[in-house]
């Protein structure tokens, strides 16, 4: 057994409830254990935690853009890995419409992110309509296609060695943030009946990131039907309906979609901003010393940031503070509009993510000074 070295206080000039009514010209950070799930503490100072002067080593925040790769693949194995560790591989991933060779991901569950584009997956379970801002979670070895008039650009985010669940909604009950029910599952329908034939397919299989390719004189994707309750899953991030509370600054893990092992999935979507006059309008400052902090900018203007547009990525390393960008701090008791617009897949990792050559290609070097006061 064991149990967490639990002993609240209270030192000096403090607030009593958490990210609302923060003692005159303070500024508050948390520090926690687990995420925010855990024991924490919160301090307030008289400046800003992120107002350093300068910053040097491999810990400091860094962005990139991924509107700068151009390339585009049939293969999502050709997709740019960007980041990795352990538990997850992130890619980037522009199909150029329609894939030559079926792929199946031996390494773990797939969960493709369409950034932008529409068009059409065939899997062993049938046939799926997409659009931008699905998420497709495709169980560790199904064999599918993307097929699609125009480029689809895409993030891709493998479970390695594990499975995406959802996560556990405690009070609030499994039909809150979005109900199990809107998430759609491929059909055996006539489109899916079409595609299927008697001509050559290869199918192209990853195994501890290693390719085979396997060829059939037919199209494997050949199913008249199937039963159970484990099958791809869709939802649209405007299927979502985040919680929220007008006098309390939720934290981050209070919007995840999915988990799986040592990492976990959340989904900032539109939402009216806090109404209460002490509570924060703006992300909290924080450590997460327990987790990387990877953000994923889909669409909108995201309202902690500055200089970040839609297609760019975020990495917060553990182990130093952060929160709103200073021109965010301005509205942090007094909102500039009525609700956020943002739209933004963030990634939080127990284990620290490695940044590979091709994100290093595309990254804005300046991103660690924008945070200068």
């Amino acid at each position: 057994m064991k149990k967490w070295i639990n002993h609240p206080k209270v030192e000096g000039k403090a607030s009593r409830q958490a990210h609302c009514d923060l003692p005159e010209d303070t500024y508050e950070r948390e520090l926690g254990k687990e995420g925010f799930f855990g024991p924490a503490s919160h301090m307030y100072h008289r400046h800003p935690p992120t107002g350093w002067s300068d910053f040097e080593g491999p810990l400091h925040p860094r962005a990139f853009d991924t509107t700068k790769i151009e390339t585009e693949s049939p293969s999502p194995w050709d997709a740019s890995e960007l980041m990795h560790n352990a538990s997850t591989r992130i890619r980037s991933w522009t199909c150029s419409g329609r894939m030559d060779a079926l792929a199946r991901n031996s390494d773990g569950d797939e969960l493709l992110f369409v950034h932008d584009g529409a068009g059409d997956l065939y899997c062993d379970y049938g046939h799926l309509r997409f659009r931008d801002g699905d998420y497709i979670v495709l169980p560790r070895g199904t064999m599918w296609r993307i097929a699609s008039d125009a480029p689809v650009r895409l993030l891709l985010i493998e479970a390695t060695g594990s499975s995406y669940m959802l996560p556990d909604k405690g009070l609030v009950g499994p039909h809150a943030i979005f109900d199990p029910a809107m998430l759609d599952t491929p059909a055996i329908n006539d489109a899916f009946r079409a595609q299927q034939g008697e001509d050559e397919w290869k199918v192209v299989v990853k195994r501890r990131n290693r390719l085979s390719t396997i060829t059939y004189p037919f199209n494997p994707l050949d199913a008249v039907g199937w039963k159970g309750d484990l099958a791809p899953v869709r939802i649209n991030w405007r299927d979502i309906r985040p919680l929220m509370s007008h006098r309390y600054h939720l934290p981050p893990s209070a919007h995840s979609t999915f988990v799986a092992n040592r990492f976990v999935i959340c989904t900032f979507v539109p939402r009216p901003f806090e109404s209460d006059p002490g509570a924060l309008k703006v992300p909290f400052f924080h450590n997460n010393d327990d987790y990387d902090e990877l953000i994923f900018y889909h669409a909108g203007n995201f309202f902690s940031r500055d200089n970040i547009h839609p297609g760019m990525m975020t990495l917060h390393p553990c182990g130093f503070t952060h929160g709103p960008h200073p021109k965010a701090l301005k509205h942090a008791f007094q909102a500039k509009a009525k609700a956020t617009e943002e739209v933004a897949v963030m990634i939080d990792t127990r284990d620290a993510l490695d940044v590979t050559g091709a994100a290093e290609a595309i990254e804005w070097t300046g991103y660690v000074d924008s945070w200068k006061g």
